[in-house]
């Protein structure tokens, strides 16, 4: 699901592309993406682009006679900058909104059509999409801490609630976890005064230096690279990769469609943080510290296959 920095980057170059744009028309070829239809999305044809930003995880278009488009992509969602009157591509694409210097495509490569679209009116509908989340780049460590432990959950849950923090999802809060060197399982009442202020600033500094290298990527174009993956993570989706820091290999917990990858020996002190799936599977043969699995591997390598 694209976090800040990708959505901060899109908001720049759609405003830079649309800002002061009329919308000559609106195609839509899901029947799954419109979520309104009051007043109906055909309302925004003929309307003027005055400005694209983000609010939290969702991209806003705030067009003339107080209409806005308010866009989440959720995981698969993604924008594409074409030529004028550009095909709708079959299978993944949502939508398009003609414009007189190109075709904005909204496409989704995934089978659930989750990237949603609504049509609203007024400044007080378009509150109600505010889920209230701090902008963590604006914030004061006071502001940070009230927020951080408003409630007694994990870090990692607590920095993608997006009731408490906006737009930081699984990748960058693996990335800040990592730069703070805290354990993504540590609960968030239990940070001292210094940890706490460790992963303030781990947090203001991973997402503007992820902001300015995406900026400098995209240059004058458009971001079509959009991607949650990136190879030079330090530790989100890098299982079994070295650490960046010490060398010791990434390690990973699943759950529900997500994963959360850390590295042992930079944040829970050598200790294996358990799979909840695999160590009930393993129960006694789970490895408990990065010492023990590193001495388990060179054993199990040496064992024959079942077929030889």
């Amino acid at each position: 699901m694209p976090e800040l920095p990708d959505l901060t980057v899109y908001a720049e170059r759609l405003q830079a592309l649309l800002g002061g744009q009329v919308i000559a028309a609106v195609r839509v070829a899901s029947p799954f993406l419109v979520r309104s239809a009051d007043p109906p999305l055909q309302a925004a044809v003929g309307q003027r682009v005055q400005q694209v930003r983000r609010l939290g995880k969702q991209l806003v278009f705030a067009l003339d006679d107080e209409l806005h488009l308010v866009f989440h992509l959720m995981i698969a969602g993604r924008f594409h900058w074409k030529p004028p009157g550009a095909r709708i591509p079959a299978k993944v694409g949502l939508a398009a909104f003609d414009f007189a210097a190109g075709t904005l495509l909204l496409t989704e490569a995934s089978p659930k059509k989750r990237a949603s679209l609504h049509c609203l009116r007024g400044a007080a509908a378009l509150a109600a999409f505010d889920r209230g989340g701090l902008e963590v780049l604006d914030a004061s460590l006071d502001a940070f801490r009230a927020a951080l432990t408003a409630e007694n959950h994990t870090l990692k849950r607590a920095l993608t609630d997006p009731r408490l923090f906006a737009a930081i999802g699984n990748a960058y809060s693996d990335e800040i976890l990592h730069r703070a060197r805290l354990s993504p399982v540590r609960l968030t009442h239990s940070l001292t005064d210094d940890e706490c202020a460790r992963l303030h600033a781990a947090s203001q500094a991973v997402l503007q230096e992820w902001v300015a290298r995406l900026r400098a990527e995209t240059g004058d174009g458009f971001p079509e690279q959009v991607t949650a993956f990136r190879p030079e993570m330090a530790v989100h989706g890098r299982y079994r990769q070295p650490c960046p820091t010490c060398g010791a290999p990434i390690q990973r917990i699943r759950y529900a469609e997500n994963e959360c990858n850390y590295c042992a020996r930079c944040q829970t002190g050598g200790k294996l943080l358990a799979d909840r799936a695999l160590s009930r599977l393993l129960r006694s043969d789970w490895p408990r510290t990065l010492d023990e699995l590193e001495q388990r591997r060179p054993a199990a390598a040496a064992e024959p296959s079942p077929g030889a």
